[in-house]
């Protein structure tokens, strides 16, 4: 009975986490100074309706970036008012936001003002260091500059409490399959021992 248990505890955490995440290198400047450039980065796949405002986000989308997938921030989501003007902080809804990510301490980079809106089922991304993120502020003709919220492939995975209790789930496992390895080839031999004495 401890083999098949061991076998799934063991076998199941593994395919989990080959469905439920992935790991990217960072190969720009754009996530600066939260990831740099080599960072590798593990991510939690989810779909569009578990994105939360502050999630950094993989994405992909077709007309941007030769469809190169991208690491970004969400800032705003469907019905969300995001402004910003040069040197003064983001603003979502009217509030400005507390962004002690954005390298330097600069909200705006070199882009020009905006006051956007998101439509439904929308995301508003910038990058961390938005002197070098060709982000949604640059794209503001097209949708208020937003991507959909569908293009997200994973979330970074800021906590790894689940992932740490899938690790320990596979040990459990590893270690139950073993157990009943040594168990079974100890009453194997007992039994040979014991046929030979007879």
């Amino acid at each position: 009975m401890l083999g098949p248990v061991g076998l799934i505890l063991l076998v199941w955490p593994l395919v989990l986490v080959r469905t439920g995440y992935t790991a990217i290198t960072v190969v720009s400047r754009a996530m600066e100074p939260t990831y740099s450039v080599g960072d590798r980065v593990l991510l939690e796949r989810i779909d569009a309706s578990e994105v939360r405002r502050g999630d950094v986000v993989l994405y992909q989308t077709p007309d941007r970036y030769q469809g190169a997938a991208v690491l970004q921030r969400v800032i705003g989501v469907g019905g969300d008012r995001v402004a910003e003007r040069s040197g003064a902080p983001v603003t979502v809804n009217g509030k400005p936001l507390a962004e002690p990510y954005v390298k330097g301490g600069d909200p705006s980079g070199m882009a020009p003002p905006y006051d956007v809106v998101v439509p439904a089922r929308r995301l508003f991304l910038l990058g961390d260091h938005r002197a070098d993120s060709n982000d949604s502020r640059y794209f503001l003709s097209e949708q208020s500059g937003t991507v959909a919220a569908t293009a997200v492939q994973a979330r970074v995975l800021d906590d790894r409490t689940g992932l740490l209790e899938l690790a320990l789930t596979a040990l459990l496992g590893f270690l139950l399959t073993i157990t009943a390895l040594v168990l079974g080839i100890t009453a194997r031999v007992a039994r040979r021992r014991s046929s030979l004495l007879l």
